[in-house]
Formats: C-alpha cells, structure tokens, sequence
C-alpha cells in the first residue's frame, strides 16, 4: 500500500488531493489522506467580502466531504503539530498517519514582525474564522457608536486602521469603505464622522503592480473616503490607540479597529518542518525543481510552503492562488510517476498570468496576459475576470454546486447594488407575483393541445398542413415560390388549426400586400425573416411574425418526416402531449423548472418550422421567466422539489460529479 498524506486542505491542498485521486482511480494498493483541522475549505481570497458584510459566510467555506465525494480521498480532521521524518509520521493531536510520501500544504498565518501589541490588539484576515469574527465586530462598532453620546468616544469607535496595503490589505479596505456608508444609513451615523485608513510601510499600493496601477488603486480608495498612510511604519498597537512613525516622527492616534493584513509566514507544522529541512527565513521550504524537499525525495511541497525558484527566474515563485494551482498538477503528477514508474518527473515551470484586485463589489484592477505581455483593464473588464477566474477555481473543485452557489451570492441576492452590474440581476421581486403568470401559461399551453386533439391530430397526419400553410404565405410575401414542404398543401385551409391562435404563423397561403421588413442570410447557415401580413400603417403586434429558417432543420422535416404518414402521426402525438403536460405542470406548480425548458425547446421548433406571431411571444418570455423556481410558490414544487434534491445528491455518481444545488 502507497500512503500518500497532504497536509493542509487549502487551495494547493484540496487540488493536489483530487487531482492524485483521479491519477489512481484505477489503482486499489494507493491511498490518499488530507487532513486539515477544519471540516471545510476556505476561500481565503474572498475573507474580505464576508468581513464587510457583502456575501453570506457559507459563500466562502466548502465542505470536504462534498469535494471528495465519490473520490479515493480519505479525509482527517485533525490539528497537525509536527511531522517525524526519520519515521515518516505525520503527528496530529488526534493521532498519527504514517506515510509513503507526504506533501505539505499548510499554507500561511499572520506575520507580525514582533510589533508590540500587533497581535493582542488587533483583527487578522486570515482565516474562515477570522472572517466572521470581522464581520461582527464592525457591526458591534457600528452599533455601539449609534447609541454613543460622548463625540471623542463615538469618533475612536468608527474609527478604522487597516494594516497592509498588498492585494489583502486594499481589497479589504475598498470593501469596507464601500460598506460604511450602507451601516451609517442602517444605524443613523453621519458618514463624516467615520474614518478609514490604509497604513503601510512601501510607498505605494501593491507594489507589485506597475506605478501606474497602484496610483490608480490609491485614488480610488481616496474617492470612497480613505486616508492613505503610505511610508509610514507600525511602532506599537495598543487597546484604543495605534502609534505610527512618519518621516521618523512618532504620532499616537485613537482607533477603534485595527484590521492586521501586514504580511504573513508559513503555517507553524511548516516552520518547525523547517527546523529539519532546508527553508527560508519565513519558513517556505527549498525544493528541487521537480518540488521535492531538499535532502527528501519523498517529501513534496506546494503552495504557500513552497520556496522554489523555477529556471529562469529570478524570485521565488509568489504565494498566490496560481501558484497553488500550479505547483498542485507539479507534484501529482511527480508522485504519480514516483509511484508507478510510468514517464518522467516533470519540472516546475510555472506560467502566471497576472493579479485581479476587487476594491469592492463595483470597481477593480488588474494586470492580466502571459508572462513578458500584461495588459492592464479596465474596471468592469477586471472584475468580469475576477469572477470568471473564480468560476474557474470552483469548477476544480465542487463543479456546478459550487458555481451555482457563487452565482447566487454574487449577483443573485446581493444587496444594495454591490456588484459591477449594480442590482440588475438580483432577485427583488416576489416570487408570489409569478403565479399568475404561471397559471395563465399553463392555459394556453393546455388549451392548446387540447384544440390540437379535437382538430384531430390523434387520428391523421396534419403537419403537411401545418408546416406548409405558413411557409407558403411566407414565402408569398418574400416572392418566393412555395418549397418541398409548402408544395404539398393543397389549400390555405388546411393549414388551419388551433396553433395559428397561440404558436403558429398566418395560415394563409395566398400572396397578399404584406411588407417584409427583414430578410438577412446569415452566413448561408440560417435567415432571419420578420414580415407583417399588411402594410406598416395599418399592422397591428398581431400582423408581425419573425421566423428562422435553418437549411439544416428543412432537409431534416422534407426527408424524414413529411414522406411518412406514420412518423408525422408520431410528431403529433409528441406535440400534443407535450403541450398538455407542460400545461398541467405549470397548472400545478409541479417540475416548472423543466416544463419551461420543454417550452422553450417546443418555441424553438415553432419559430423554425411555422414561425410566430409576435402577440404570441408573450409565451416565450414567459417560459424565461419560470425557468428558476417560479413553482416553489404556491405549486406542488413546494413539496416536492425538496424531496428529489435530498434524493438526487445521495446518489453517488451525483456527488461525484457535483450536479447538485444545496
């Protein structure tokens, strides 16, 4: 048996696990065990939000049972103290996990270069924890300084120092400066007696960005009302006061807050693995260029933990969710071939692609491309990366679930317009106001296959009829003769039946004074027809019908359904039914979700066969409407979806695959 133990369930962590669970699937004699002293993950690069009040807490912790489901991952919750080399163990307060080859992933803690006070007195932003406990402080300030009378005390509890100006530091500020003027409205504080500071030893904002970036970061924060302490050093953090050196001048300053994010160094089992292992003076450990451990071939690092400086570089690769990413497929793979023998150790050549900063849920920055080609971009581009780079990372790790869920926090229910698209997309309106909608849906959808019964599509082929009436009044009004499908009607009459009221284009096949209003071939793959059956003075919404015709689909009608009686019978039959249990489905409030995709896929054949009127796209966009959860109101979903989802995400494949809401 290969005993494989990761140390640390953050993102290096979490990724280096599955990704050596999917290498051994196959493999019965390798066992892989994480062990984390949480039983969930974190997304440290989102604290900031939950801190500030933008998103929920659970927007940001991932159950490891639920990311390992259905995987060959043995998950340990466990705090590990220290790791015994001699006798490959790894040492947790619980217990002990002996192993074959072990990575370490710990990731980072706050670094608090021995300031007096830093620690005692001030909130880090580290951790899941962390996070909340943030959160609830700023709202206890809030609250406390709402029914405060003395104006010294009442401005030193609105006061607020934010230690760190690195990607950390300006993303929690932004976020909290774009978060007080919501809490001053909340409690009744004017926002001049709020302040914020950004306080930072460097001379500018995030370093690491080109000048032109940072000043832009720095203005940006001045606009939502921060204070900019740059060059200035930390000399002692006390209960109510912080002391900073400026130009070698030592001020006190009243605070009420002091938010730590000034740097941070590996996690304490790294550091002490370091008291055996070769590491740098913030205890990242050296590797080879295959991420192995100085002096251990069967000791890998990645992440935080790992100090590595890739061939033709300069630095140490940079703690930052890439290098997670990265370093994570380096030392699976390695291990994999370590363990098998089958290719070859593969070097770390990371490819970093740039740094996305969030001042807020509206605005950003970033430097993106390919190593020697960074673009920098604008702020709703920049956010737009941001969130589809977090996408990205969740689709690695909980697929759909986790997707949906972020979806849902950040553009779905967040409030007070905090989101690059404002409260455009989020759900403001009362579900309860959809039911009618629903309802009158499910009519017309009902009554339509009811009418298409009693005109007797049951009993004889009709779809000559119903196909070709439309195209040939379509085509009389482009100037077209009538093609292989209209030439099989006999009259206008026969394209006569319930659909033209509801789903179907003018029945009438004889050439009339209609007006074509669009007729454009779109790259000989469809066109696009929209007509009224009169001239444009005297058109009414009930003369309009928009049509496409798709060479693709009229081959598929000419070949293979209309020269069979038997097949058109069939076609009925589908139709029919289908519109009768959309309509009784939506009647109900029962599987509304899937009855309006069954009835945007019926709109689809429609719009391409018959064409619609446009009185009758009502229905289309009704269909749209009731797609996401219409029928938890007052319908039988109330009831039953619950029960299906609690059944749907017991199934194995379900969970592995992550096809699931929470």
């Amino acid at each position: 048996m290969n005993r494989i133990v990761i140390i640390g369930g953050g993102y290096a962590g979490v990724l280096t696990a599955k990704k050596l669970a999917k290498k051994f699937k196959k493999n019965a004699g390798t066992l892989v065990t994480i062990i984390d002293k949480n039983p969930f993950h974190t997304m440290l690069t989102e604290l900031h939000e939950v801190a500030a009040g933008r998103v929920e807490e659970d927007s940001i912790r991932i159950s490891f049972r639920k990311v390992f489901a259905g995987r060959k991952v043995q998950f340990v919750q466990d705090f590990v103290e220290s790791v015994d080399f001699g006798k490959k163990t790894v040492l947790g307060r619980n217990g002990s996990y002996e192993y074959d080859y072990l990575v370490m992933a710990a990731g980072s803690r706050p670094a608090y270069f021995g300031i007096p006070g830093a620690e005692e007195h001030s909130l880090s932003l580290w951790s899941y924890e962390d996070a909340i406990r943030l959160r609830e402080h700023i709202l206890d300030r809030f609250r406390q300084a709402a029914s405060e009378t003395d104006e010294l005390e009442k401005r030193r509890l609105l006061t607020f120092h934010v230690v760190g100006a690195g990607l950390t530091g300006v993303e929690m500020v932004g976020e909290l400066a774009e978060y007080v003027p919501i809490l001053c409205d909340r409690f009744e504080i004017n926002r001049k007696e709020v302040s914020l500071f950004n306080v930072d030893l460097l001379p500018r904002a995030v370093p690491t960005l080109p000048e032109k970036l940072s000043a832009k970061i720095q203005r940006r924060l001045e606009k939502m009302g921060v204070g900019m302490l740059l060059n200035t050093r930390v000399v002692e953090i006390g209960k109510n006061y912080i002391d900073l050196s400026f130009e070698e001048k030592i001020s006190r300053h009243t605070t009420g807050t002091v938010i730590w994010v000034g740097g941070i160094e590996c996690a304490c089992v790294t550091t002490k693995a370091g008291e055996a292992a070769p590491s740098d003076p913030r205890g990242r450990l050296n590797t080879d260029k295959y991420l192995r451990c100085i002096g251990d071939e069967s000791f890998y690092v990645a992440g935080d933990n790992l100090n590595c400086i890739p061939k033709g570089q300069s630095e140490p690769v940079p703690q930052m969710v890439e290098n997670c990413e990265q370093s994570a497929d380096t030392v699976a793979h390695n291990i994999y071939v370590s363990i098998t023998g089958k290719g070859k150790l593969e070097e770390y050549k990371p490819q970093f692609h740039g740094v996305m900063i969030s001042l807020g849920g509206r605005y950003a920055v970033a430097r993106v491309g390919l190593p020697g080609l960074m673009i920098s971009l604008p702020s709703i581009l920049a956010m737009f990366t941001k969130h589809f780079i977090n996408i990205v990372y969740f689709i690695q790790v909980l697929g759909w679930n986790k997707v949906s869920s972020y979806l849902k926090h950040e553009f779905f229910t967040v409030r007070n317009k905090r989101s690059f698209v404002g409260g455009h997309l989020s759900n403001r309106t009362p579900s309860f106001l959809l039911v009618p909608l629903r309802l009158w849906l499910g009519v017309a959808w009902l009554f339509e296959g009811i009418m298409k019964i009693v005109d007797g599509w049951f009993g004889s082929p009709k779809l000559q009829g119903f196909f070709g009436g439309a195209n040939s009044w379509f085509n009389s009004l482009l100037g077209q003769t009538s093609d292989a499908i209209s030439t099989a009607t006999t009259s206008a009459a026969s394209a006569s039946d319930a659909v033209n009221s509801a789903t179907g284009a003018a029945p009438n096949a004889v050439a009339s004074a209609g007006t074509v209003i669009m007729n454009w071939d779109i790259f000989g793959i469809f066109r696009v027809i929209f007509v009224s059956g009169k001239s444009l003075a005297q058109s009414t919404l009930a003369d309009f019908a928009f049509k496409l015709d798709i060479p693709v689909m009229n081959w598929f009608i000419n070949t293979c359904i209309m020269p069979y009686d038997w097949v058109q019978v069939a076609m009925q039959i589908f139709i029919v039914a289908a519109e009768i249990l959309i309509g009784l489905a939506l009647i109900g409030g029962l599987f509304t979700t899937p009855s309006s995709a069954l009835s945007l896929v019926l709109f689809f054949m429609f719009v391409t066969t018959t064409g619609l009127y446009l009185s009758n796209f009502w229905m289309l966009f009704a269909a749209i409407v009731m797609l996401w959860g219409a029928g938890s109101i007052f319908g039988l979903d109330y009831y039953i979806t619950p029960l299906l989802k609690k059944g749907w995400k017991r199934l194995g494949w379900v969970r592995r695959l992550y096809i699931y809401h929470d």
